[in-house]
């Protein structure tokens, strides 16, 4: 099962290639080796999410499944697959993210990524800062709002 936990700064080199983190790497399934594809999209913030192909076929069979004759779902449709690439982690871990996508989420050489479940969050740093919450009792609101039954 894939579960993708914690915090990693990291960098990208002067090709636009991210090194995965060792621990992410870890929790990727078997399959997914050199010359093994994942995915990568736009997130709803301005960042990038990483997925495995599985966790991704799941997200997938949602979005694909929508009625295509709403016209709500199909603007939906267009705008989430338009924001997708797939990408091969070559032999060192590494991934080539795709220029338009660096450009997007304001990724230069800095990063931050965070393990989101199913999914990999790619971040600016600063861009990263301005989404976390700081006062400790919002996070507990939240939570008494989203996990209380």
């Amino acid at each position: 099962m894939t579960f993708f936990t914690s915090e990693y700064e990291s960098k990208l080199d002067a090709k636009g290639r991210l090194v995965l983190p060792a621990r992410i790497k870890a929790q990727l399934p078997d399959n997914v080796g050199d010359g093994q594809e994942l995915v990568i999209r736009r997130g709803l913030e301005q960042h990038l999410i990483l997925y495995p192909m599985v966790e991704f076929n799941k997200v997938f069979a949602r979005i694909s499944g929508l009625n295509e004759f709403s016209q709500e779902n199909r603007t939906l449709q267009r705008n989430f697959m338009a924001g997708i690439a797939t990408v091969e982690m070559d032999g060192s871990g590494r991934i080539l993210i795709p220029k338009n996508m660096l450009t997007y989420a304001q990724l230069d050489k800095d990063l931050m990524l965070v393990g989101v479940g199913n999914r990999v969050e790619i971040w600016n740093p600063s861009l990263y800062e301005k989404h976390l919450i700081q006062d400790p009792s919002e996070l507990s609101k939240l939570a008494e709002k989203h996990l209380m039954e």
